[in-house]
């Protein structure tokens, strides 16, 4: 009985062990983040459905548009809700972000909204596989400083090598706009990384 009690508690833990720590590198670019699941703090919050996080990416020039001369490491704070869609492995979420970070001594600070999906292949025979997908845009309205608007889409195949373990392969694009600039790539690259959960 100790021993099914104790399993049953493993499982649960495991289940609900959605604190996911991030690492995404290339050959320039260094990415890390965190993210902490709410509903791990708050009894009246359902777990794995409210996201709070931190980002940071240190980038190269030369993932960025030609034109950029220096370029800050970027950063940003996060919250989403996000759900399943029936029963299929689909789930949807809404969140925004915080952002902030420097181009050629020049100050861009965003509020994006955005809407992320991430979906589990239907393979149950073989290791979990997932994509992952979102967009994120701020409006001049939602811009501050000397930006103009921001843009970001990101797409991620996931496979979970060993539980709570995701190794990624990923895609990103990020645009800082700014006034009397134009459009500025800040960084357009593919990275490869892992997902730890705890």
């Amino acid at each position: 009985m100790l021993k099914k009690i104790t399993l049953l508690l493993a499982t649960s833990l495991s289940l609900f062990a959605l604190h996911t720590a991030e690492l995404n590198i290339n050959q320039k670019d260094l990415e890390v983040g965190v993210k902490f699941d709410i509903g791990q703090f708050n009894d009246n919050v359902e777990p794995q459905t409210m996201f709070a996080g931190m980002k940071m990416l240190i980038p190269d020039t030369s993932n960025s548009s030609d034109t950029l001369s220096s370029i800050d490491p970027y950063f940003e704070g996060n919250f989403m809700i996000i759900r399943p869609v029936g029963d299929a492995g689909l789930s949807l979420g809404v969140g925004f972000k915080l952002n902030y970070t420097q181009v050629d001594n020049k100050s861009f600070m965003s509020l994006p909204v955005g809407i992320e999906a991430s979906y589990e292949l239907p393979f149950p025979d073989l290791i979990p596989m997932f994509v992952e997908a979102n967009v994120y845009y701020a409006p001049q309205v939602l811009s501050f400083l000397d930006a103009k608007d921001y843009v970001e889409y990101r797409i991620n195949y996931n496979i979970e090598m060993i539980q709570n373990v995701r190794l990624n392969i990923g895609y990103r694009n990020m645009s800082t706009n700014y006034f009397n600039q134009g459009n500025l790539n800040y960084n357009d690259s593919f990275n490869l990384g892992v997902r730890i959960g705890f």
